[in-house]
């Protein structure tokens, strides 16, 4: 386990653990991304989001 939390997107729940305990899927990490200045991928990361 490693303290952050994750969620699952099919239940909506929040868990420590990275399956979920409901349906068994895999979770992921609620916390966004490090921002960072020098981020060389930024640009292209902003306009696939908005396809």
């Amino acid at each position: 386990m490693t303290g952050r939390i994750r969620h699952c997107s099919a239940d909506n729940i929040y868990t420590l653990s990275p399956t979920c305990p409901v349906c068994g899927q895999p979770t992921a990490v609620a916390h966004p991304a490090r921002f960072s200045p020098e981020d060389k991928y930024g640009k292209y990361r902003r306009l696939a989001q908005h396809d």
